[in-house]
């Protein structure tokens, strides 16, 4: 974050609340707050945080992210240095 008055303060937040109202609320309309919340808990927790494609992740899901992180931790790849002095 940053230092008080500065615009990257509000910057992520303001991202994520304009993807929100865009991609969930401006598109239906609900009869009770319960509904509301349920509907934006659902969007944040089971949509946007795990099956959204994200540019930063390689255009991944965090889902998908995660596991290829996993995979690779798993199986990590070697590279033999050269012997010192070897070398035609």
């Amino acid at each position: 974050m940053g230092s008080v008055g500065d615009s990257f303060d509000n910057a992520l937040m303001e991202n994520f609340w304009s993807t929100l109202k865009i991609e969930l609320v401006y598109r239906r309309s609900w009869r009770t707050r319960d509904e509301a919340e349920n509907a934006i808990f659902s969007y944040i927790d089971g949509w946007y945080n795990t099956q959204r494609i994200q540019k930063d992740l390689g255009w991944l899901s965090p889902d998908e992210y995660e596991t290829a992180w996993y995979a690779q931790q798993a199986n990590p790849v070697t590279v033999e240095p050269e012997p010192v002095g070897q070398r035609p």
